[in-house]
Parts: structure tokens; C-alpha cells; sequence
């Protein structure tokens, strides 16, 4: 390993020991966010050698049952994804990984920006997903690392204007600079959505063809439903309330359609296909850097944890 970045769901396993259903028994190995160099290969391995640099998707299916044979291997209930109970994650100087699951990094190409691939993959698949092509219009609720990418990935998709949506003026000024046509500041009050979504629709100038929850509360995905024209469509990203209460009866009346995501599933290439060719640049995103020490790693997970101006923090090893 010599790249592994810091994603919420280590925050979350390192603070409750637990991720949603995902509870920690036993001492288990974080991180999944990961790029590294070849040090042996398996007899049987042709596409690989000792020495190339490459990026790893963390999760290892089962490819026997009929999620695999459809292609979703992503919902594979057998699946083993780096630090994800039991399994133990790549924070580590050595992993051993499948060949087929790691993926050359272009000459160009940096480690850490092999290890972003992780993160962009989420927003790569959202916007397959959700179908973002030249003519969309995109509305990104939330400004953290993963609606930051998702904003990335769209314009890498064509979408011609992105408007993003946070609490964190911080977060929006971000946004800005890396290219958000309009941003929305707004309050975590409930009461305050119809006014917003009025501001959210003025600030897009046209319908809001799709609009990404990267946050995923009662309050972001009201926004959603209410911002997003008839017809449209709503991609939950953000897994941040298990239960919501929405305006789904009107939203369903408009016809506008909500899908969700899971991980993500054959995006490693067009990731680095996007980050060679310069369509993605997601250095500006790696905000703090920590070496792989004891003393470091607290370091590093309390910034994280903390927020604040860190957007990805990223160990080098």
C-alpha cells in the first residue's frame, strides 16, 4: 500500500464501531480507499508484474449467484469489501487482493489520485444511474467529499450546469472553485424548504432534471423531491437517516422517480480513463496528507472526524 484516504464510513467504524448494520465483533482493519505497487504475483497471474503501480476496488464478489451473472455484482450478498465486518481493510503496509480487481494507473496518474478512484467511483455509478448526459441539468445536495466528486463526475458527463446545496459555507466556497455553476447555502430547518427549494430553482435558471441527496436526511431529500421538475428523477446517494419522512405522495404525482445506489460496479476504468485524459481533477480534494505512524493515524481520523476544512485525508505510506 502507499495511498489509502480516510472515508466516513472508517470515522464511523473508528467512533461507534459500527456503520449502519455493519457493527464491528472483533479488531478489524480500516480503510478501503487504496492504491499501492505489485510486490509478487500469483502464478496464474498474466496482467500484472512486480513493480506497477495500481489502484484497488475493494470489494471481492462472489460471482456464482445471479446478481454476478446479471453484472450487478455490487448487490452480491457474499461480497467482501475491505473493511466491512469481518473483513479487514487496507490501512496496512501489505494486502493481498485479486489481480482482476486492481487496475494499472496511467502513467500520469498519481498513487493518491489511484486512491481518489474509490471515492469517484460512487459518483461515477450515481450518475450512470441517474442516466446525467449532455442535456441534464444536476442538483447535488451536499457539499462534502462524496457530492464533490459526484459533481465531478457529472460534468465529466456533460451535465452543462450543477448547482450544489450545503449548511457549510466552506464546503460552497469549494464547490465554487472547483466549478459548481450555483450554490445554495441554506438552514437545517424543516421549515425553511419550500423557500429554499423557490431560491434552489432560481439559482438552476431551468428545471432541475436530477438531483443527487449526498446527504441523505429528512430534510435534504424533501428538497429533492420538491426542487426536481416533473418527470425528473432523484438519486439517493447519502445514507445519513435510516428512516425518512418525505413528500413522496406529490413528488409521485409529478412523476418524478427516486433510485438509490449502492458501492458502485465497473468504474475503475472510465475513473482512470477520466483522471488521464484530464476530464476529472481530484487533487484539489485531497486537502491533508498524514505518514502511516501511530501518532499520525490519530491524527489523521480526529481531522477527519473534525471536518471542517478537510475535504479527503489521505495517508502516504
Amino acid at each position: 500500500m502507499k495511498a489509502v484516504g480516510i472515508c466516513g464510513s472508517d470515522v464511523h467504524y473508528l467512533k461507534t464501531m459500527r456503520c449502519a448494520d455493519f457493527i464491528v465483533k472483533e479488531p478489524m482493519v480500516i480503510g478501503h480507499e487504496c492504491a499501492g505497487i505489485i510486490e509478487e504475483v500469483g502464478n496464474e497471474v498474466k496482467s500484472l508484474t512486480p513493480g506497477d503501480r495500481v489502484a484497488l476496488e475493494p470489494g471481492i464478489s462472489c460471482w456464482r449467484c445471479s446478481y454476478c451473472k446479471d453484472g450487478s455484482y455490487n448487490l452480491c450478498p457474499d461480497m467482501k469489501f475491505f473493511a466491512t465486518p469481518p473483513v479487514h481493510g487496507s490501512l496496512a503496509n501489505q494486502v493481498v487482493h485479486p489481480a482482476d480487481l486492481c487496475f494499472k494507473l496511467p502513467d500520469n496518474v498519481s498513487l493518491e489520485e489511484g486512491a481518489m478512484c474509490e471515492p469517484l467511483s460512487v459518483g461515477i455509478h450515481a450518475c450512470r444511474r441517474a442516466n446525467v448526459g449532455a442535456e441534464t441539468t444536476v442538483l447535488i445536495m451536499g457539499a462534502g467529499p462524496i457530492g464533490l466528486v459526484t459533481m465531478l463526475a457529472a460534468r465529466a458527463f456533460g451535465a452543462p450546469r450543477i448547482v450544489l446545496v450545503d449548511v457549510d459555507s466552506h464546503r460552497l466556497s469549494v464547490a465554487k472553485q472547483l466549478g459548481a455553476d450555483g450554490i445554495v447555502q441554506v438552514s437545517t430547518n424543516i421549515q425553511d424548504v419550500t423557500n429554499e427549494v423557490a431560491e434552489i430553482q432560481k439559482t438552476m435558471g431551468a428545471g432541475v432534471d436530477v438531483t443527487f441527496d449526498c446527504a441523505g436526511f429528512s430534510k435534504t431529500m424533501s428538497t429533492a423531491l420538491s426542487a426536481t421538475r416533473s418527470g425528473g428523477k432523484v438519486c439517493l446517494v447519502g445514507m445519513g437517516h435510516g428512516e425518512m419522512v418525505v413528500p413522496l405522495t406529490g413528488a409521485a404525482a409529478r412523476e418524478v422517480d427516486i433510485v438509490g445506489i449502492f458501492r458502485y460496479k465497473n468504474t475503475w476504468p472510465l475513473c482512470l480513463e477520466f483522471l488521464r485524459t484530464g476530464k476529472i481533477d481530484v487533487k484539489p480534494l485531497i486537502t491533508h496528507r498524514f505518514n502511516f505512524s501511530q501518532s499520525e493515524v490519530v491524527e489523521a481520523f480526529e481531522t477527519s472526524a473534525r471536518g471542517g476544512d478537510a475535504i479527503k485525508v489521505m495517508f502516504n505510506l
